[in-house]
């Protein structure tokens, strides 16, 4: 299993949907969509979102702390 980073290529805002597109072998298309209809429904989705934004390492230095 790999570890979650955040890209450094092909993240829109923060990369937390191309993260879990990578973990979960989708596109990252697909886990933005999935995103911005669960924006829809009521719940933390941003917040859940920041969350994940500050846990997630990025890409390069989750590769120096390796």
């Amino acid at each position: 299993m790999t570890a979650l980073a955040r890209p450094t290529n092909g993240r829109m805002i923060g990369g937390v949907c191309a993260a879990l597109a990578r973990r979960f072998g989708t596109s990252a298309t697909t886990m933005r969509v999935i995103f911005v209809l669960s924006c829809l429904l009521p719940g933390p989705q941003f917040l859940l979102y920041i969350a994940l934004w500050i846990l997630f390492p990025s890409e390069d230095k989750a590769r120096t702390a390796w």
